[in-house]
């Protein structure tokens, strides 16, 4: 069994490991001949209302949702929820990844 010393070098080591943070604004679904007509100025509609919170995500896991803002001349994320890892906790769903087929 691990002693604590080990689980506190263990951690420490864990706190280092990089992960990707994603935000996610919506998404949409079109036909190639609609993909191959947008150009400059043209306007994607995504499925989500403005009014709703947008999803973070963290290596594909949804761990928060929130909003955006202008932080300088950057867009920034103001978190409004955040995963509790509780079994019903629908902030804890997972995101397909690119190979996998979004349902």
């Amino acid at each position: 069994m691990p002693t604590t010393a080990e689980n506190q070098n263990t951690m420490e080591f864990l706190l280092d490991v990089p992960v990707k943070l994603t935000v996610e604004l919506g998404n949409c679904e079109m036909t190639m001949k609609d993909l191959l007509q947008l150009g400059i100025g043209a306007v994607v509609q995504l499925d989500k209302p403005s009014s709703d919170p947008i999803d973070i995500f963290v290596n594909q896991k949804l761990v928060a949702r929130g909003e955006i803002v202008v932080v300088e001349d950057n867009l920034g994320v103001k978190i409004t929820e955040v995963s509790t890892g509780g079994a019903q906790d629908e902030v804890g769903e997972t995101r397909p990844g690119p190979t996998e087929e979004a349902s």
